[in-house]
């Protein structure tokens, strides 16, 4: 029986998720998503294999489960990041801003290496909750401007910061292109407005 550190069998739970989840982030930062597998995870965290398969029942299974938690993450950034402020403009420009440092910084190397993966079906709509989630701290600041059609704004705003995220990854310098992205899309959202 594997001796348990932590206070509750929960916490244990937990702090074994992690270690697992970390392992697999390791391997997939090093060597692609393609390479996240149950035998690997388990090597890499110093576990067997059966112990990998009492938190995830297959590799796509584990790789649904980081890339969740790595949308979750940056969807919490941009809730504080936005929480702090006041005005929706602002809440606009700290939100592309935000999200543009988090591609800048180098944070989202891990959805890109997961993004060639294939993922269970079963999980397709938690992922999708989990990537809505990036956009929905910016929901209230249109409405408060006054945008009828806020599915269009967000996704308009999801258009320039897909195509400013590119040009990051591209050599742009990413304090550059936060800027210009968020002139172009207060600009566009201020076109919106009835």
């Amino acid at each position: 029986m594997p001796r348990i550190n932590t206070a509750t069998l929960s916490q244990h739970r937990d702090w074994r998720r992690q270690q697992l989840i970390a392992a697999a982030t390791a391997i997939a930062l090093e060597e692609g998503g393609h390479a996240v597998t149950v035998v690997a995870v388990a090597e890499k965290a110093g576990l067997s294999r059966t112990s990998v398969y009492e938190y995830f029942g297959s590799s796509a299974e584990l790789v649904a489960d980081l890339v969740i938690d790595e949308l979750t993450v940056f969807a919490h950034s941009l809730e504080e990041a936005v929480a702090l402020t006041s005005d929706p403009y602002d809440a606009i420009d700290s939100w592309i801003g935000t999200a543009l440092r988090y591609i800048g910084d180098g944070r989202h190397l891990l959805a890109k290496a997961l993004s060639s993966t294939t993922l269970p079906k079963e999980r397709a709509g938690d992922i999708g909750i989990a990537h809505r989630a990036l956009l929905a701290p910016m929901y209230q600041a249109l409405e408060e401007i006054g945008i009828t059609d806020v599915a269009q704004a967000l996704t308009l705003i999801q258009g320039v910061t897909d195509a400013s995220t590119k040009r990051i990854e591209s050599g742009s310098d990413a304090e550059v292109e936060s800027i210009t992205a968020t002139n172009f899309c207060i600009a566009g959202i201020r076109a919106l407005v009835p």
